[in-house]
């Protein structure tokens, strides 16, 4: 049997253009290198500089809440390698932005600073918008495209003092089915992927860190979505549109098709269509 370690490691994306959103450190910047990997030409689009420059990599400086720097990523990276397939929808803020900012005592929702809060909504909610918003078109016109927005667990989306970062993931996950029922039949697809756990980056906020500690659990790999990823970014997920899939639950030594469909988690928004 051929396993999926085997089959994404023969995954080309040669002549596909990627752009990732958050690309200068922890899952954003996994996801860029193995699109890398695989043959893709690569923007890494991230508030930060970043550094990575090659034939088939492009950086640049984006704020994804801004719409005009949004549409300005899309232009460059037109310009640079002349089309774009697949856009990965990483970049965001989470709990530990509100940790930090000024005048927020707790994470609770009525001591939390409102002009933070308001800052997660428009980088998380809009900035995923934004980006699919101006590349959809292009995508639409060559008739083939892939949007991945990375969200989060049911559980953490309704945690305690866990938002606005939970309420944001749970908008995305709605803008996911929305938008893959919209662009069904175009040859473009939408999907949601998440890791499945923290993560051991940055973005873990230190009451997350602790928490994970105290149970005796560890963090996330941060290449624990790259498989997947590949695969929901391949040919080989063109029928895939309006799904969710766990990085964690990815297991390499099945098939293919059984790792997929053991990655395979129902849209937590998931309803039966009504007239």
């Amino acid at each position: 049997m051929t396993t999926a370690r085997t089959a994404i490691d023969a995954i080309s994306l040669t002549g596909k253009t990627a752009l990732v959103t958050g690309a200068a450190a922890g899952l954003g910047q996994a996801m860029a290198h193995a699109l890398l990997g695989a043959g893709a030409n690569v923007v890494f689009a991230d508030i930060n500089p970043v550094t990575h420059h090659s034939d088939r990599a492009h950086a640049s400086v984006c704020d994804i809440s801004s719409r005009h720097d949004c549409e300005r990523v899309i232009h460059e990276t037109l310009a640079r390698f002349g089309g774009l397939d697949i856009v990965i929808n990483n970049a965001g803020k989470g709990p530990a932005f509100m940790e930090r900012a000024a005048g927020t005592r707790g994470p609770r929702f009525w001591e939390s600073d409102p002009d933070a809060w308001a800052k997660v909504i428009e980088t998380n909610v809009c900035g995923a918008f934004y980006i699919a918003h101006y590349a959809a078109p292009i995508m639409l016109k060559r008739g083939w495209g892939r949007i991945i927005n990375i969200t989060t667990s049911l559980a953490t989306m309704q945690r305690g003092a866990n938002s606005p970062y939970g309420v944001t993931k749970a908008a995305i996950e709605a803008e996911t089915l929305i938008w893959s029922k919209e662009l069904s039949g175009t040859g473009v697809t939408c999907n949601s992927l998440i890791p499945g756990g923290a993560v051991d980056t940055q973005f873990v906020s230190h009451s997350m860190r602790t928490a994970t500690a105290k149970d005796g659990r560890k963090l996330l790999p941060v290449d624990i979505m790259n498989d997947p990823l590949l695969w929901l970014a391949s040919h080989h997920a063109d029928s895939i549109n309006g799904a969710r899939y766990v990085g964690r639950n990815w297991n390499s030594s099945l098939s293919l098709e059984e790792a997929a469909a053991q990655s395979l988690e129902a849209p937590v928004l998931r309803a039966a269509d009504r007239a």
